[in-house]
């Protein structure tokens, strides 16, 4: 007598053998069921192609000697220019860095209502800032107020339109007003670059070569 749990595995195992007679005549094991057996149903696959290795190619020895010999020949003319190029930039650095301590002597002289005055050595090329105290000026204690050296081979002239002569030091005072004056930096290429303040009451700007041109 056949019980429930034997008919139950007895279902289950009838139904695994069903899908794997499915399973092996979908990959063409066994003949097509409706074909009685006479013929075997055959279903290609599509072989995909394994991807190839492309070929790497290099440059040889004789092929970088060449690049190697032409790029040294392009820097050694363009070395001039190149040479050029940084001794004017280091002119229009100094430029600008000198008009920074402009900007910063009238700034704290007018915050802390004393006299700061832009010192310039013309023997040594170098300048630096210095505050009134006590009736003499003093340097700053500070990192704006160490000497600042010019570039090699660049000279420097200052003149006032009050002096009439080459002057070597210029006030910026609490109420804002600076001495009118004009600074000249001249470096090894010939460039140019001037500091100008053309009243008391306006700062100091730099002229660069270029703009003195369109003057």
């Amino acid at each position: 007598m056949i019980t429930g749990r034997s008919a139950n595995n007895a279902a289950a195992v009838g139904e695994l053998c069903a899908a794997g007679l499915r399973t092996r005549r979908a990959h063409g094991v066994l003949p097509a069921a409706d074909t009685g057996g006479a013929r075997w149903v055959w279903r290609p696959t599509a072989h995909r192609r394994r991807p190839t290795a492309r070929r790497l190619t290099g440059f040889t020895l004789l092929e970088l000697i060449v690049v190697l010999g032409l790029v040294g020949v392009l820097l050694g003319l363009a070395a001039p220019s190149l040479r050029g190029f940084f001794a004017s930039r280091q002119t229009a650095d100094a430029a600008a860095q000198m008009l920074a301590l402009t900007q910063l002597a009238g700034t704290r002289a007018a915050a802390q209502g004393s006299v700061y005055r832009l010192n310039i050595d013309l023997q040594s090329s170098t300048y630096w800032l210095t505050v009134q105290q006590a009736g003499t000026f003093v340097d700053l204690n500070c990192e704006f107020g160490r000497r600042f050296q010019l570039p090699e081979g660049t000279s420097i002239h200052v003149q006032a339109p009050s002096a009439g002569s080459p002057v070597s030091t210029i006030d910026f005072y609490p109420s804002g007003r600076t001495e009118e004056a004009a600074i000249e930096l001249k470096g090894r290429q010939g460039e140019v670059f001037q500091l100008i303040c053309e009243s008391a009451t306006e700062a100091f700007h730099v002229v660069s070569p270029i703009e003195a041109q369109r003057l």
